[in-house]
């Protein structure tokens, strides 16, 4: 056992505020709406994140980071910094360790990379984006180390640098993939029908940079327990990837490199990839022989962290005057440096939501000196939706239709691109629970019907769209004689109840009473589980932990047969765990699971399982929708938008539970009202410089900014998920903007096309 193994073991426990019979309530927990796990310990402050974790002799490092976005570090003068009060190193490119460049996240599971950006870190003198880091200044205190940082000087050579999107938008090039699809594809003649068309629309949609503000900002503490073992507490969305790129970089065994994920305070995938500064915190571990920590700024996160890129989308629709389309065209231009190469998906909704005879989506990517762009809850999708949902309205209006009917008509019966089924789709329905619920029939189509004194009021409506992933994992399951369950996975808890919903799987299909069963996750040692992003973390730790517990019910049915009892002549088919006992289904006669245990003289009896490979994505179109409706005021006299109203209906398979269901949507909702009102990344695009790295400028919303937010939920299974399920950590957001601007078309009068939706676009 490692040294940050000894110092802490992440077990979920369930509470119950009274005992119950730990026979009669076992079972039935899937979709009942229990409250988190770790919320006890987060309100009583005894959660401890990544920066509270102090081993002994902790030093501090802060980083300088760069001032321009291309060129070399002409000098580098230390000598004052290193004179200052406490402090024991500084590292440059001069004096780093010699460390290995990272490989790319690899999303098509073969690799283990989890890079953003495959640049060598901190290993010569170039520097590739304004904050590129420069230096790492190492003291015994945060502030003496921030004091020193200051006294770091650093000139530079600038070259020639690429950093304005406008000027360079028209060279645009098509990538090789979009994460791991085509960046093209073509049904039929899309323009030609778009031609033909008798009503049609075409528009441009843009959307400006957007930066990652997660509560807890990225920190990282590392030490070297030896020359080639390295431990890191890290705030991280996938511990198992961390550990095998650092390995890679620092030439170690991934087994080597343990790295704890205890708690992370949110994440929404600006966690997921391996930035420098988790390599430059165990390079200063490693050169001044101590535990380091590094925890980033709020305004060092804006320079080391990418976010979402600006984009510039064009839509294009044609209908027949009955509204059913003719042709559907979305392309996508974003950014990416060429050290990064990730296009943002934005055209995947338009792949699969609407039936037409001619499609046309395509992406391209303009390469500046940026830091690597990376996912941002929902990345593509979330914008992709804006531009297409937009135009689905202006299309409505154009036809004067109902913007429902208007996508009933062109529900499609097969996905529109790949031509297979779907593994479940109620969209339909999901729409119409949502227009009766929110009363959708008393909104005035006519825009500026609507008015409540100097505010004018408008109704909007958008469809939700995320992709319904399953990745290989792997779980480990015990059971022990006392009756008690333990569960490992090497997961992630980021605030959206994984561990809540881990324990309501295992209790169920272990048949044991929930308080008798821990989650153990968060510690890369533990069975590798995928990463907590693209929404697919607890349905794949769910076909893990199923499998695992499978062939627990194996060994306990051999067992039983080597006994003479109730169980003589049982197997798997006609046996199940219930009541904290196995029984033969046929007969109702059944045993405790202790006392199969105690009379096989067995203290526990386990099982490590992979989940079966996700054969069902290549087979359906899998995926998870929903029906954003909004009511917005806007002040007629000063453009003010405020939205007062939201009703979300969902069509995401079987909830796990009911309460963590409707936080992430409600969380997912609330991004996409900042992102389309107030959110955006000043962006300096003659230097490449990020001009307002700060919340007190980059404007999240706030409470009095969010509605009352209901939530439904179709509540019906996928016959071809594990549990039925399908992720939703990332569906909230997909359509939200497009709502808000509808709904502030039928309130104005007035299409805005540009996020954010600012005072100046509506006066």
């Amino acid at each position: 056992m490692s040294v940050m193994q000894k110092v802490v073991t992440t077990i979920a426990r369930y509470m119950p505020d009274a005992a119950p019979d730990p026979l009669s309530d076992a079972g039935g927990y899937i979709g009942r709406p229990l409250n988190r796990v770790d919320g006890p310990l987060k309100v009583a402050g005894s959660a401890r994140f990544t920066a509270e974790y102090a081993p002994e002799g902790l030093v501090h490092a802060v980083l300088v980071c760069s001032t321009i976005a291309n060129g070399r570090i002409a000098a580098i003068d230390t000598t004052l910094a290193e004179a200052a009060p406490g402090v024991v190193g500084i590292l440059t490119y001069r004096n780093a360790p010699r460390m290995k460049a990272p490989s790319l996240f690899d999303v098509t599971g073969e690799g283990q990379g989890c890079a953003p950006s495959d640049l060598p870190i901190m290993q010569d003198d170039s520097v590739r984006w304004n904050g590129q880091p420069v230096a790492v200044v190492i003291a015994d205190t945060l502030e003496q180390a921030e004091f020193a940082a200051t006294l770091v000087a650093v000139d530079y050579a600038s070259e020639p640098a690429h950093v304005s999107f406008d000027q360079l938008k028209a060279g645009a090039v098509v990538p090789a993939d979009v994460i791991g699809e085509p960046p093209e594809v073509r049904v039929g003649d899309a323009e030609t029908a778009l031609a033909a068309a008798p009503v049609s629309v075409d528009a441009v949609y843009r959307t400006p940079w957007y930066n990652h503000n997660a509560i807890e900002p990225h920190a990282t503490v590392a030490l070297w327990t030896s020359d080639d073992h390295l431990s890191v507490f890290e705030s991280t969305q996938g511990v198992g990837r961390f550990a095998a790129t650092l390995g890679e970089v620092f030439g170690l065994k991934a087994t080597d490199v343990d790295v704890i994920a205890p708690f992370v305070g949110g994440a929404f995938g600006g966690k997921a990839g391996l930035w420098w500064s988790p390599v430059l915190c165990a390079a200063a571990a490693k050169a001044v022989k101590r535990p380091v920590r590094l925890s980033l700024s709020r305004e060092h996160v804006y320079r080391l962290v990418g976010g979402r890129t600006t984009a510039e989308q064009r839509v294009a629709l044609g209908a027949n005057r009955d509204g059913r389309l003719t042709s559907l065209i979305q392309t996508c231009t974003t950014v990416t440096p060429n050290h990064a190469r990730y296009a943002e998906q934005c055209t995947f909704p338009a792949r699969h939501l609407y039936a037409t005879e001619n499609l046309f989506v395509g992406q391209k990517i303009v390469h500046l000196d940026t830091v690597a762009n990376t996912w941002m809850r929902a990345p593509g999708e979330s914008i992709g939706t804006f531009a297409l949902e937009s135009a689905i309205d202006e299309l409505a209006q154009t036809l004067a239709f109902d913007p429902i009917e208007l996508r009933r008509i062109n529900e499609p019966t097969l996905d529109p691109t790949k031509g297979t089924p779907f593994s479940s789709r109620t969209l339909v329905d999901a729409y119409a629970r949502g227009a009766e619920q929110f009363g959708w029939s008393n909104r005035k189509p006519q825009p500026r019907s609507q008015r409540d004194g100097r505010w004018l009021v408008g109704q909007g409506v958008a469809t939700a769209y995320y992709p319904a992933y399953r990745f290989p994992s792997s779980a480990r399951v015990a059971l022990h004689a006392d009756g008690t369950a333990h569960v490992y996975a090497a997961a992630h808890e980021m605030g959206m109840g994984t561990a809540t919903a881990q324990l309501q799987h295992a209790a169920e299909r272990l048949g044991l009473p929930i308080e008798r069963v821990s989650f153990h996750y968060g510690d890369s040692a533990l069975p590798d589980s995928p990463m907590a992003g693209g929404s697919c973390q607890t349905i794949s730790i769910v076909a893990a932990v199923q499998t695992a517990i499978a062939a627990l019910h194996q060994q306990l049915v051999d067992m039983s047969r080597r006994q003479d009892g109730v169980l003589a002549g049982g197997t798997v088919e006609n046996t199940e765990l219930r009541g904290g006992a196995l029984f033969r289904a046929d007969t109702s006669k059944g045993e405790l699971l202790t006392a199969i245990l105690q009379r096989a003289g067995k203290d526990l009896i386990e099982a490590e399982a992979t989940a079966p490979m996700p054969m069902e994505m290549f087979k359906y179109s899998m995926g998870s929708y929903g029906a954003q409706f909004c009511e917005v005021r806007v002040r007629e006299d000063s453009g003010e938008v405020r939205v007062s109203r939201w009703l979300a209906s969902f069509d995401c398979g079987r909830i796990v539970n009911r309460k963590t269901a409707e936080s992430q949507i409600r969380g997912g909702i609330i991004m996409g009202i900042g992102m389309a009102l107030s959110e955006e990344t000043l962006y300096d695009d003659r230097t490449g410089r990020i001009m307002n790295p700060s919340l007190a400028e980059y404007h999240v919303p706030v409470n009095l900014d969010v509605p009352h937010i209901e939530v439904l939920f179709n509540d019906i299974p996928d016959p071809h998920s594990p549990l039925g399920a399908h992720g939703i950590g990332e569906i909230g957001i997909t359509g939200a903007a497009a709502a808000i601007a509808n709904a502030v078309y039928n309130a104005t009068g007035k299409r805005i096309r540009e996020l954010p939706i600012t005072l100046d676009k509506l006066l």
